[in-house]
């Protein structure tokens, strides 16, 4: 019977190899844990099909879609706690994200701190429960198109299109009402040379756009609530 043991330098690579996981893609995954949970955080702007510039703090769609679908085969993850401050960025991908999020069986749960601004609101509701921070925001406001814009009705046709897709979205991954989103999206008397509002932790509960005010430990304790009731329907 052999009796293997992990030397030192295994042990080692394995850590630098979870340092470099954490640094480069902004995950990880706790081992020593009442459940196996994995961590995703979404930062800074949301890079999509344009590369943005070196001195953004971005998050790279084509590291987070194949990250959720791996954990969703994975059958040794548990749950994935999502972890946002965002400022918002490409609206296509950043739906594409939530769209796989919400469509996961994995029990999920989201956590915003400090903001959740732009498409980073589809993004928090996106979970089967969201959480945010008492001293963060939500800053919702119409889509923006950067570059070449054309003064044509179909432009104007695609705006409204793409919002409706966003709208729907929200309103059907949280309880806010879409008259409410939309007066919200709309208003044009909060934000400075801009169109759209700041709704802070506490508001975007009360509005429904938000499942809780609550941290971190009550997020985790969420996520294993949801994992633990999972596990007992196939007792």
């Amino acid at each position: 019977m052999s009796n293997e043991k992990t030397s030192p330098a295994s042990e080692t690579e394995e850590a630098l190899d979870e340092a470099e996981l954490a640094e480069q893609l902004g995950k990880t995954v706790s081992q020593n844990a009442k459940h196996l949970i994995h961590c995703l955080t979404i930062i800074g702007q949301i890079e999509g099909h344009y590369v943005l510039s070196e001195q953004n703090k971005t998050t790279k769609y084509e590291h987070i879609i194949p990250s959720l679908v791996a954990i969703e085969q994975d059958r040794s993850v548990e749950g994935l706690m999502i972890i946002l401050n965002t400022v918002g960025g490409d609206v296509e991908a950043g739906l594409a994200i939530a769209e796989l999020i919400a469509g996961m069986k994995t029990p999920t749960v989201s956590l915003v701190v400090g903001g959740g601004h732009s498409i980073g609101v589809p993004l928090a509701v996106s979970a089967k429960h969201s959480f945010i921070v008492p001293s963060a925001s939500m800053t919702i406001h119409p889509v923006r198109m950067n570059g070449t814009v054309l003064g044509v009705p179909q432009t104007l046709s695609y705006f409204d299109k793409m919002q409706d897709r966003i709208i729907n979205f929200v309103t059907g991954n949280s309880s806010i009402r879409e008259e409410d989103f939309r007066r919200l999206m709309m208003n044009t008397q909060e934000l400075v040379l801009d169109v759209g509002s700041v709704v802070e932790g506490s508001k975007a509960v009360e509005l429904g756009l938000i499942d809780e005010l609550g941290g971190l430990s009550d997020a985790m304790q969420c996520l294993y609530d949801m994992i633990e009731n999972t596990e007992k329907r196939y007792i």
